[in-house]
């Protein structure tokens, strides 16, 4: 039998519903792959919960009781302590900074899972830095949910690449958010904004949504892409059309922004204004493999065509090669939400534990 340990850090939306999901699924997996999944530590950004017991359905109890305040150094010296083994490292957070441990962590025995971006996104010297890290301590490091949440979309990428097939461009629907917005704003007459605080009240953009109306998260994921097939750009070299007005943008509140986002409504209105009746307007992401160019924009589709036809929050991925020529792999599917991003992060654990000796 194999049983990996895990330490979670991030609990909020991806890491609760990975929690529950690693709950409801452990037996079955125990008894179909022989896999026993420990979560040893839980941490937040201001606790750590040591788990010394078996996970259960109290966790988030017991958390907020039990957790008290950590450094990364306590966490290390808990693993040793308890002599833990096949240790793997969730990132489930947001964070910009958390990924400045991962090579400690790597140091540390540790392999990685990432929900957060941030690691393959930062400069070309931390990116190939970490790859250099992981070789050395003989670690993985799986990031599947990082574009198109639980789709394969890097897998399929990585494995075309690696076969020796020539991509030649990427074109896709990367947010679910702005999937979202755009075909409801494209298929009735409300506002922009009333469309935008409706995506927002569901949960589906981010507390700030100048973060998804930006294009800097999917400018990240289309750099991620690029980077896969080694094209080494940098996320400043990414074509972005932001969204956003100058006056709303990031130096502002986010209450300021809320409360003035109908200021949005002529610029749209006048975009879809000029649509004709059987077109929408699409948020999208392209690589073109030849120029190396990135770039992120809204544009006009036809509602025939596979980008116009999506629904509610889809996300859709076409891979173009050389083998199949203008017919392209197409990957679509819910691209955005906790449960099929803590769905792909779980998968991303299994694929690990296939690799790691039974204790």
């Amino acid at each position: 039998m194999k049983k990996i340990n895990i330490v979670l850090f991030g609990v909020g939306n991806v890491g609760s519903a990975l929690i529950n999901q690693i709950l409801e699924a452990r037996s079955k997996i125990l008894n179909s792959s022989q896999l026993e999944i420990n979560i040893a530590v839980l941490v937040n950004s201001k606790i750590a919960f040591y788990n010394n017991n078996t996970i259960n359905n109290s966790w988030e109890a017991d958390f907020k009781t039990y957790g008290y305040p950590y450094k990364l150094s306590h966490i290390l010296n808990h693993v040793k302590k308890e002599k833990l083994t096949n240790l793997i490292a969730v990132d489930a957070t947001a964070s910009e900074d958390f990924v400045k441990n991962y090579k400690e962590l790597i140091r540390n025995g540790f392999h990685i899972v990432a929900a957060n971006k941030t690691a393959n996104t930062l400069s070309d010297k931390f990116y190939k830095e970490l790859r250099i890290e992981l070789k050395k301590h003989n670690k993985q490091f799986l990031y599947e949910t990082n574009v198109g949440a639980g789709l394969p979309v890097i897998k399929t990428v990585q494995d075309l690449h690696l076969a020796g097939e020539e991509i030649t461009k990427i074109r896709g629907i990367f947010s679910g958010s702005l999937s979202y917005i755009f075909n409801t704003f494209s298929n009735n007459n409300k506002s922009f904004s009333e469309v935008l605080e409706d995506a927002r009240t569901r949960g589906l953009t981010e507390p700030d949504p100048r973060i998804d109306l930006s294009g800097k998260d999917v400018g990240r994921k289309l750099l991620i892409l690029a980077r896969e097939i080694n094209i080494l750009k940098e996320l400043s070299e990414v074509r972005i059309e932001s969204l956003v007005p100058n006056h709303l943008n990031g130096k502002s509140s986010i209450s300021h922004f809320i409360e003035n986002q109908q200021e949005l409504n002529l610029n749209f209105e006048e975009r879809r204004s000029k649509l004709k009746s059987d077109e929408v307007l699409r948020h999208i992401g392209e690589l073109d493999v030849a120029s190396g160019e990135l770039e992120v924009k809204l544009v006009t589709e036809k509602r025939s065509s596979p980008f116009g036809s999506l629904q509610e929050a889809d996300a859709s991925f076409e891979i173009y090669t050389k083998s199949y020529g203008n017919r392209p792999i197409v990957i679509q599917g819910a691209g955005a939400g906790a449960a099929v991003t803590s769905r792909g992060v779980l998968s991303d654990l299994l694929k690990i534990s296939e690799k790691l000796e039974c204790i």
